[in-house]
């Protein structure tokens, strides 16, 4: 492929991705709003963990969330659990990887809360044992996945499986849907 046409096809494959998500997941979007905006207006909280390039993406969504999106409102509480270098060494050194967010989950999820777990490839050990975690903690979980995370998106409340293997894609995807999110909470509160 010569390089000139990479750009236009790379941000086709984005439209086309992006165009699968709106037909299939209106029921999912619903659904998150509703558990997201029912917890936030309770006074619970959102955890958001990923790994990589979905750490990044959970950090961006608790920073709209804490911040504001769109609309001006009141600040929500909400905490990236792949932020605190000195809490993930610590936990990673003293049990593993893969404990890493499941320990922050059971110290700090309580029932009610929502833990918004983010997977480009739904197979990542600290991530599914998070979901876990925040299960027998009574949190909601909303999961970001790919078309090939079915075991993560079982684990989850309501999950987000974006139509397409190809990580970049994946990844836009997930920035998509939790702008979309975020947009619809703003017109919540």
């Amino acid at each position: 492929m010569k390089a000139s046409r990479i750009p236009a096809t790379r941000l086709r494959e984005s439209a086309r991705n992006l165009l699968a998500l709106a037909r299939s997941h209106n029921r999912q979007f619903a659904a998150a709003v509703g558990i997201l905006t029912t917890a936030l207006k309770r006074g619970r909280k959102v955890l958001a963990f990923g790994n990589g390039g979905s750490a990044s993406d959970a950090q961006h969504l608790v920073g709209e969330l804490v911040g504001r999106f769109i609309r001006e409102r009141r600040g929500l509480p909400a905490i990236a659990l792949c932020a605190d270098a000195t809490t993930l060494t610590a936990i990673s050194n003293d049990y593993g990887y893969a404990r890493s967010f499941a320990r922050q989950v059971e110290a700090l999820a309580v029932p009610g809360d929502v833990v918004v777990a983010i997977s480009t490839s739904g197979r990542s050990p600290n991530v599914l044992a998070a979901i876990k975690a925040a299960r027998h903690r009574g949190a909601a979980v909303i999961g970001l996945t790919s078309k090939k995370g079915r075991s993560m998106a079982r684990l989850c409340d309501v999950a987000f499986m974006v139509p397409s293997e190809s990580p970049p894609r994946v990844q836009e995807g997930h920035a998509a849907i939790y702008h979309i999110l975020c947009e619809l909470i703003d017109e919540a509160f």
